[in-house]
């Protein structure tokens, strides 16, 4: 099993009052503003950059002819795009170009049929999409004939002299009668890692014949979200139907089907604990009760009308009761990228925001910092910007925003409503490839006095004009590691240094911060977080 923790906050006190040299950190020499559209030189670059960018990434070139607002380019683009779609046998590629053309403002009813057509030739073959209900399980005994052991072969490791065999087991379950099985990426990873050396197989084995090893290949897998599309050439008497787990609550119960420390067909059951734990860069999990153990990962989470409502993907071995599970809306969403084969690659606009929330309920997702040079930068996003919907889904919060993004391939272009200072407005969006961390993106792009609104949650200032490490705080978010640490506004802070631990992608700074709320006593201490963070988007 696998459990990727946020460092929300990791902190260390070095010393009261003490002191030591400093060193220097690196800063942008400049960083990028938004394009004026007024500075006829800012124009014609811009055009130009657009008929480059029309040679490789089309909908890109949409995407900056839409905001520069040049009718005669915008035609030039529109056609390209419409022309690039036909030529393309791929539908899921037809579709993000497609898709991108619609949300440049062509409407038309040859466009908007072409679209839906791609769409229904895209999701037509999908697994799981149309299940065979004469497959679907009647009694728990058909759940346990539908999952199976996972088992990949890596071949030996040597330890102490001696040589092992080394593989890994882990669970996984039919979708599909053609023999389309889901599991978790952390099982398979060693299979499609570009950097092993040595080859390595995966195989699975029913409940019914555990002596039996059948082939299975990699269709697609997500290392964010933890899951894989696994092939056998092989019918099952039994396959499951996806639930909605979006209409689950805490209480309801639940029951996980896996191969515990190698006993294969144990179902175990339980309730759903939480239905938000922030342990995904994408999204929130179940915590669940029930009880898993290493060999449960990629096995099925059902309910009592044994539909899969979640995925097994972590838990705390040490701890009982603490179990984690991906919610099936997410798989539902994806299933399509993963059935085109590959890596799935995450769209992001390249921002950092909250839930935004009016007298205790949820009204939209709040932008609280951009990326200079982001796709975020380009739509002209500002600071306080709520974002009420996304491709004509109301958006209320922050999650409800990814799980749209997550069924949208990277290069693909949305519209957005916006709410900005209580006026609704029409923002076209970009989804460029989500970076490994979105953390680093926003350091190497900004100032340190703006970077650390998404790092720590405070926004500063410089406060002397001879040391460029004295800063001022001007506000700090609510909730954020700064706040939680007792920041506050004109709070008085000094820098001495930053450091990137690439191993355990953690930021580090070490600083002397005098607080209000501390009596303006120096205190020095370090402040450390995650290269990444659901909050980026």
């Amino acid at each position: 099993m696998k459990l990727k923790q946020f460092t929300g906050c990791l902190v260390f006190f070095i010393s009261a009052i003490l002191f030591f040299g400093c060193k220097s950190f690196e800063q942008p020499d400049s960083v990028q503003k938004p394009l004026d559209y007024t500075d006829q030189d800012v124009i014609e670059n811009e055009i130009n950059n657009i008929h480059e960018l029309l040679k490789t990434e089309s909908t890109k070139a949409l995407f900056h002819a839409c905001l520069l607002g040049n009718e005669d380019v915008l035609k030039e683009c529109r056609e390209a795009v419409n022309k690039e779609a036909f030529e393309k046998e791929d539908f899921s590629k037809r579709v993000v170009l497609l898709k991108s053309l619609q949300s440049s403002g062509d409407y038309s009813e040859e466009t908007i049929k072409n679209y839906q057509e791609a769409l229904k030739n895209m999701y037509q073959d999908v697994p799981g999409y149309n299940v065979d209900k004469a497959k679907l399980p009647k009694t728990t005994a058909n759940c346990i004939d539908a999952t199976v052991t996972v088992w990949v072969d890596q071949g030996y490791k040597v330890q102490n002299g001696a040589g092992y065999k080394d593989n890994v087991i882990g669970s996984g379950f039919f979708i599909d009668k053609r023999g389309y099985i889901i599991t978790n990426h952390h099982v398979i990873q060693e299979v499609v890692n570009p950097k092993r050396k040595s080859s390595c197989k995966v195989y699975i084995r029913l409940p019914s014949d555990m002596e039996k090893m059948i082939p299975a290949k990699v269709v697609g897998y997500d290392s964010v979200l933890d899951l894989a599309l696994l092939k056998v050439a092989y019918e099952p008497a039994f396959v499951f139907e996806l639930g909605d787990s979006s209409a689950l609550e805490v209480g309801d119960k639940i029951s996980a089907i896996g191969t515990p420390i190698g006993l294969e067909g144990t179902i175990t059951s339980g309730i759903i604990s939480s239905t938000s734990r922030s342990l995904i860069t994408i999204g929130t999990v179940f915590q669940i009760d029930a009880a898993v153990n290493a060999g449960n990962s990629g096995g099925p989470i059902i309910d009592n009308d044994r539909k899969v409502q979640a995925v097994v993907f972590a838990g705390m071995l040490d701890s009982q009761g603490l179990n984690f599970s991906i919610p099936v809306e997410y798989l539902k969403q994806e299933l399509p990228l993963l059935y085109a084969g590959g890596e799935v690659k995450h769209g992001w606009l390249g921002a950092y925001g909250h839930t935004k929330k009016y007298n205790n309920e949820n009204a939209g997702l709040e932008v609280q910092y951009v990326i200079p040079g982001s796709a975020a930068s380009y739509s002209g996003f500002q600071i306080g910007d709520v974002i009420k919907s996304i491709d004509g889904v109301e958006i209320k919060t922050l999650e409800a925003f990814q799980v749209v993004c997550l069924k949208y391939e990277t290069g693909t272009m949305l519209n957005c409503k916006v709410d900005r200072d209580g006026k609704l407005i029409d923002v076209v969006i970009y989804l460029e490839k989500r970076p490994a961390s979105p953390l680093k993106e926003a350091f190497k792009s900004d100032f340190v006095d703006n970077s650390f609104i998404p790092i720590f949650g405070m926004k500063m200032t410089r406060s002397s004009t001879t040391n460029k490490k004295l800063y001022r705080i001007e506000y700090v978010l609510e909730g954020s590691i700064a706040d939680q640490n007792g920041f506050s506004e004109n709070d008085n802070l000094e820098l001495y240094d930053v450091s990137f631990d690439d191993e355990n992608e953690i930021f580090y700074v070490v600083i002397v911060v005098q607080r209000r709320k501390k009596g303006f006593l120096d205190i020095q201490m370090g402040l450390g977080t995650s290269y990444d963070n659901p909050n980026y988007f």
